[in-house]
């Protein structure tokens, strides 16, 4: 392939709306935008929250509480079912093997195990958090959960 033969899919490629090109093209005279008002004009700089000089909606209602959501650590999850699907009996499963495997997104996230599924292989699994039946199983197993 040369660049001279390459070529838009068909379709993907559309004319833009030609506004303001006579009665007779479907976009003529207010060119779309309807009879006078604020959005009719040449500039119609409003923010899509703009109640027209009305109170907005945020700040009416009442604010009250706290939310952790700032301050909540997130953990990405890995089942010990997929576990037992992707990695051979013995392995050493880690962080970096994980991501490796595209089970969590990147090496330095904070990887949680939990215990949905059955083990049958035995592991050594580090990760940052286990859940209780996680841990329960990988050791019944005949492996060893590690916390980093």
């Amino acid at each position: 392939m040369k660049l001279h033969e390459l070529s838009p899919v068909p379709g993907s490629n559309k004319k833009p709306k030609r506004l303001g090109q006579g009665l007779g093209s479907g976009h003529g005279k207010t060119a779309g935008k309807g009879h006078k008002g604020q959005k009719a004009r040449k500039s119609p700089d409003i923010r899509a929250n703009f109640e027209g000089g009305q109170m907005p909606l945020a700040r009416r209602i009442p604010k009250r509480g706290f939310s952790n959501f700032r301050f909540a650590v997130k953990y990405e999850t890995v089942n010990v079912a997929e576990l037992e699907a992707r990695f051979e009996a013995g392995a050493e499963v880690t962080p970096e093997k994980l991501a490796a495997l595209r089970l969590i997104s990147c090496p330095c996230a904070l990887c949680k195990i939990l215990g949905d599924g059955e083990l049958t292989k035995s592991f050594t699994v580090k990760a940052s958090a286990f859940s209780a039946s996680a841990a329960k199983k990988i050791e019944a197993a005949g492996g060893k959960a590690e916390v980093l």
